[in-house]
């Protein structure tokens, strides 16, 4: 360790910021500043590898944990062991944790787990107006959006969120993601809150959760982290990675840039007022050239133009997707990212041969040292901003935090809000719901009725996510079975077997559950988006012959067959709601109504796609900002 706090202005806690960055990058050698550009993967660390590299940061990629079902304070020993090993570096510069906080602290076993960002979008109230710009015959109308978001609840879900994470010692959430949804075939779908910019940039608000709300007078762009029991956010993926052509995941976006300013950039702005520590650069291409080599988007835009003064982290192994075949000239890929403005690169493994090549990058002056400085004094910048001198190691009064009644109740609220009703009651006839608790006997079935992790989805545990009980929640039938009246019988089967199909008249109504497995990114991709796992057989199977209400799991609108929409008493998008069932029911059994409206629009078939409510040609099954409730009038 260098120097006494005396004498090292960066040490001075009650020194400006700025006057601490310049203090230290001036102390720092270029292997020392190289490190701090440096972030790792969980499996490769050991403290030796901090310590010798000066690593400036670690993360765990999803499904990389201490070990299965490993506890939030078992987190924090693994995080605080790593802590240690830089403070006992030369200049004992902290490293920065990040996870991928992106639905709650989801790697964590036992931590809440809320609807993920398609189904909080859900939660806008969205007022459609139709105003005819042409001739009918012509067939284009101009949707024009008027929005009244539930910003707050957003707001509230990111500072529980953080407080999870700070509990397990991670200090940075890889969030919010702020695409703009142009297309459902995408894998990344339910990671957007909206196709409509005006509703992410209301739900951005997540920042402000997640890292506390800046004074009025706090410089638009400058990191800002209120405390400790706050975390670093993340704005990503920078910029159009939900436009691409196709809705292939890490695409290209082929649009102008004025369409690239409204639609892809706007929420970033919003990002950038709630002082944003970080921006993520996407896998994705805007016209053909690679976000993560695009000096003018980077660097002019991002950093000059719009004045970011945080710091931009590349995407998982991205610096090998920059050429081909993948991983191919990796030294070139290190100098077109740094020199573009990526500042910290998610390496995450090979980090000796990154540390090789862009030490000799500089060293031939291929990269300079100003921009090298440049990118170290912006990741000095959020450390020091974020208190990770003062307080390196995990707050463990923290832990009674993680997946707690309050926040689970939060979580519960979200599911409720985000609920979108899309058909109740067949024709004229009386609505179907909410339905009777008190009737004799319920049959519930589908694939997604008791599988907990088809309920929160991918980004759960596992970076694709899984099956069954894998954390601690509440799936639909645990709540249905609490919802009920003591005389009620629920009847679950996970297929209807022969028997009961030959028997419905026993049972008053049934709940079929059924929907998407997960995924994540591009094996997410979807060409197709029908209900697998038989879902449209199980549901008319049993709708032609008993009143049935359809809870549909999905990150995104999906092809619903005609028969399913006719048969159907009624229609729940349930979107991914996360490990608090209950919300279900609170809602289709009448103790709340239902809020929710369609954060996207929901297509007749998918050769309409890509289908936006700001198309010339608007022909959707439900338009955006769809949502029925008790009061509604109308029915499919």
């Amino acid at each position: 360790m260098e120097g006494s706090n005396e004498t090292c202005v960066y040490k001075n806690k009650d020194a400006p910021v700025e006057a601490r960055v310049k203090d230290l990058l001036s102390r720092m050698t270029l292997p020392e500043k190289i490190g701090q550009m440096t972030q790792i993967e969980r499996v490769v660390t050991t403290p030796p590898v901090i310590t010798d590299n000066f690593i400036g940061s670690v993360l765990n990629g999803g499904g990389s944990w201490p070990f299965e079902d490993a506890k939030t304070s078992d987190w924090a020993d693994m995080i605080d062991g790593y802590q240690n090993a830089a403070l006992a570096s030369r200049l004992g510069i902290p490293i920065i944790y990040g996870i991928d906080a992106v639905h709650g602290n989801n790697n964590v076993y036992g931590a809440t787990i809320f609807p993920h960002n398609i189904g909080l979008g859900a939660t806008s109230l969205v007022m459609l107006l139709h105003i005819d710009l042409e001739p009918k015959s012509l067939g284009r109308n101009k949707v024009v959006v008027k929005c009244d978001r539930d910003a707050d609840l957003i707001r509230r879900v990111g500072a529980a969120t953080a407080l999870e994470v700070r509990a397990c010692g991670a200090h940075w959430a890889f969030a919010p993601c702020v695409a703009a949804l142009r297309d459902p075939r995408w894998g990344r779908s339910y990671e957007s809150y909206s196709e409509d910019p005006d509703i992410i940039c209301e739900l951005s608000s997540l920042v402000s959760g997640l890292q506390g709300e800046p004074p009025k007078e706090h410089p638009n762009g400058y990191p800002f982290l209120a405390g400790r029991n706050n975390v670093v956010a993340c704005a990503k993926h920078f910029v159009g990675d939900g436009g691409t052509d196709k809705g292939i995941n890490e695409g290209n976006t082929i649009v102008s840039y004025e369409e690239l300013e409204k639609i892809h950039l706007a929420p970033y702005l919003n990002c950038l007022a709630q002082g944003v520590s970080t921006v993520m650069a996407s896998y994705s291409s805007w016209n053909g050239s690679k976000l993560h080599s695009d000096y003018f988007l980077l660097t002019e835009l991002l950093k000059q133009k719009l004045g970011f003064k945080g710091f931009v982290i590349s995407d998982w192994e991205a610096l090998e997707r920059l050429s081909e075949p993948f991983g191919s000239n990796y030294r070139n890929c290190v100098k077109i990212s740094v020199n573009a403005g990526v500042d910290m690169v998610m390496v995450p493994f090979k980090y000796e041969q990154f540390i090789k090549d862009l030490t000799d990058l500089v060293e031939s002056g291929e990269v300079t040292m100003s921009r090298i400085d440049d990118a170290v004094e912006r990741i000095l910048r959020v450390k020091f901003v974020a208190g990770l001198f003062e307080h390196p190691l995990t707050d463990r009064s923290l832990l009674g935090t993680v997946g707690c009644k309050e926040h689970r109740e939060l979580a519960r609220e979200s599911v409720r809000k985000s609920l979108v009703l899309l058909k109740n009651g067949t024709n004229s006839e009386k609505p179907f719901l909410p339905l009777d608790r008190n009737v004799k006997r319920i049959l519930v079935t589908g694939t997604h009725a008791d599988d907990l992790g088809y309920q929160c989805g991918g980004w759960t545990k596992a970076w694709f996510g899984l099956s069954g009980r894998i954390t601690i929640g509440t799936t639909l039938l645990d709540a249905i079975k609490e919802a009920v009246g003591d005389k009620t019988e629920v009847i679950y089967e996970k297929t209807p077997s022969e028997e009961t199909l030959a028997s419905l008249q026993r049972f008053s109504y049934a709940i079929v559950a059924v929907g998407e497995t997960p995924y994540a990114e591009t094996l997410g991709d979807n060409s197709e988006l029908t209900i697998p796992l038989n879902g449209n057989d199980i549901v008319t199977a049993l709708a032609e012959k008993i009143p049935t209400l359809v809870v549909l799991f999905s990150g995104r609108p999906l092809v619903l067959e005609p028969l399913v929409l006719e048969k159907a008493e009624a229609l729940v998008a349930a979107w991914l709601p996360g490990t608090e069932g209950q919300g279900m029911t609170d809602v289709i059994f009448g103790d709340y109504d239902f809020e929710g409206k369609l954060p996207v629009s929901w297509f007749k078939r998918v050769d309409q796609l890509p289908l936006t409510a700001d198309a010339n040609s608007y022909d959707p099954l439900f338009p955006l900002g769809f949502g029925l409730n008790y009061n509604s009038s109308e029915n499919v």
